[in-house]
């Protein structure tokens, strides 16, 4: 099987996005499944380029097979500065499409992460909706750090499964650095989905197309939990926006 070790990636201020359409890194994504590649799969948004100025966590990111162009800032800087034309591939759109891929395929797909509750609902979905879709388990460890959990113990139950994909919702960065950590012990693809877990099992909700477009799905997301994102959302697309411009002085010193 004919898959990219090494995928073409450009620099989006301190996360290196993954190129191609959206339908290339789905079957990119599959392929690694099927042939149960240890990899894993970073949607960057803002929020994860300002958390990857932590030298540690851009490495995580950094190394990840896929590292898509999950919002639409990134995905607007990512073309300004490298001209590359590339559309969004996002963890909301990701998820449902690869379910599909996984069902066409005959791969089995692994739930880690959010609550039972919330796996419940999507498997109860996911076998509505896709005809012939198989999941090989679910699991939903207790909340605390990484440094808590058995990873060999966490990597065996999985790997006897024989999941290819592997689905992952622990929020950022804890999911993209479990992930990182269990880069040669998961026998799968493993992808860090977060938010889309609690999206596909409808309890949650998605801004409208056009605010999506516009790069104000941020601010959707803040009208609806104002307390819990104020600083998130207010304080790290501040962040964000200081170093793209940052970005955009020095480029424009270097063609000087």
């Amino acid at each position: 099987m004919d898959i990219p070790v090494h995928p073409p990636k450009r620099r989006v201020l301190t996360a290196d996005i993954t190129l191609g359409s959206f339908q290339d890194q789905i079957n990119t994504m599959a392929d690694l499944g099927a042939a149960h590649r240890s990899s894993y799969v970073c949607c960057v948004n803002a929020h994860m380029t300002v958390e990857a100025r932590d030298e540690a966590f851009a490495k995580v990111v950094n190394q990840a097979d896929l590292a898509t162009a999950d919002g639409m800032p990134v995905v607007k800087v990512l073309n300004a500065f490298h001209k590359v034309g590339q559309e969004r591939v996002a963890g909301n759109d990701i998820l449902p499409a690869l379910l599909e891929k996984a069902a066409r395929e005959g791969l089995l797909v692994y739930l880690y992460g959010a609550s039972a509750e919330v796996q419940q609902r999507m498997v109860e979905r996911a076998v509505k909706e896709i005809p012939g879709i198989r999941f090989a388990g679910t699991y939903a460890p207790p909340f605390g750090p990484l440094e808590a959990l058995d990873m060999d113990a966490e990597a065996a139950r999985i790997n006897g499964t024989g999941a290819h994909i592997v689905m992952v919702s622990l929020g950022c960065p804890k999911q993209e650095r479990w992930m990182a950590a269990m880069k040669g012990r998961v026998n799968a693809v493993m992808l860090g989905l977060g938010g889309a877990f609690l999206l596909y099992a409808g309890m949650d909700t998605r801004a409208p197309k056009w605010m999506r477009d516009l790069s104000l799905e941020w601010l959707y997301r803040l009208w609806l939990e104002p307390r819990r994102l104020w600083k998130r959302y207010l304080v790290t697309n501040t962040i964000f926006l200081f170093l793209v411009l940052k970005a955009m002085l020095r480029r424009t010193s270097d063609v000087a």
